[in-house]
């Protein structure tokens, strides 16, 4: 497996390099709108399948990250570029804070926690808070991002800073999981009480876990803003976030498997489009079949569990 992930990664960085020009602007769209799925889903995975808790509100930080970047660049003449570190920062902070007084919920109870936070949101949304969130229509007009006096007005301009995005991404998720964090979310998953066993501040991690995810998340609504000029609440909704919970339990806990389950859950149902009346019929299907017959997903992450010579001295640390 390993192997195959490392002839993979080139191929598909490789392939995605040239796809725009192999496109055309609908297929262009579809590719730009893949990249940020990826962003967010790789996100989603820091919670769900590097730490193990059901989170369902990712789309949250995901429109916080756009609205942020909307709102500065409408109210406040902010260059699109400009407004990167606060889309990133502010979905971070209210991650960590967010994440305080729920961490200790477990399965169903933190689910239906992180639903709830998603429904607030999209209803302050449409709310028209404080008078800038623009309310059921959200903010339109937004201007094109310019880096270093480069207009990305085209779609294939703003493919290539999607992609950017998630090379960035890529890089972070990689140092993720050979780092001493990632080691200990990976003990939290797979057995919380095991990592508190051996010194695991699994609180600290959890609310580590959120903090990260969700920045990520924010920085792909940036992107998101870029590439359509327009925010609205509908793209943030609880619906979205069944997407990316559902790209990381379909696709596997790992990067190829988030990957691959952004293929499978957005990709695949816009190639059948034309098939409209029986795509989801046996998209339907087709989700049932692989969770009977890979239940920890397409591509599950291969990080074994707590050696047991660390539980028996709890010495050790992660």
């Amino acid at each position: 497996m390993k192997q195959l992930q490392r002839l993979g990664y080139p191929l598909f960085l490789g392939v995605m390099a040239v796809l725009p020009h192999l496109l055309n602007s609908r297929w262009q769209a579809v590719a730009i709108t893949f990249l940020i799925f990826s962003v967010v889903a790789l996100s989603q995975d820091i919670v769900l399948g590097k730490s193990g808790m059901f989170n369902m509100g990712q789309a949250l930080f995901f429109g916080m990250g756009a609205y942020t970047t909307a709102i500065l660049n409408h109210q406040f003449g902010w260059s699109l570029l400009a407004t990167i570190p606060l889309a990133i920062l502010l979905p971070a902070l209210f991650g960590i804070i967010l994440a305080g007084p729920i961490v200790h919920l477990r399965g169903d109870y933190l689910l239906v926690t992180t639903i709830g936070f998603n429904i607030v949101f999209v209803q302050v949304l449409q709310n028209n808070l404080g008078g800038i969130t623009g309310g059921p229509n959200g903010i339109f007009g937004l201007d094109s991002m310019s880096l270093f006096g480069w207009q990305l007005t085209s779609q294939v301009a703003v493919y290539y800073f999607a992609f950017a995005v998630l090379l960035a991404t890529l890089w972070v998720m990689h140092n993720l999981e050979k780092s001493k964090a990632g080691r200990a979310l990976h003990y939290l998953r797979e057995d919380q009480l095991a990592a508190e066993s051996i010194g695991i501040n699994t609180r600290v991690y959890k609310i580590f876990a959120f903090g990260l995810g969700a920045g990520i998340a924010g920085l792909a609504g940036t992107v998101y803003a870029t590439q359509y000029s327009a925010v609205s609440p509908e793209a943030f909704d609880f619906i979205q976030s069944v997407l990316f919970f559902s790209i990381v339990i379909v696709g596997g806990s790992s990067v190829p498997g988030v990957l691959l389950g952004v293929f499978v859950m957005f990709v695949l149902p816009e190639i059948f489009r034309e098939f409209a009346t029986w795509r989801f019929f046996i998209f339907g299907f087709a989700m049932i079949l692989s969770m009977i017959l890979r239940p920890r997903g397409i591509v599950p992450a291969t990080f074994g569990k707590i050696p047991k010579f660390l539980i028996k001295d709890g010495s050790h640390g992660a």
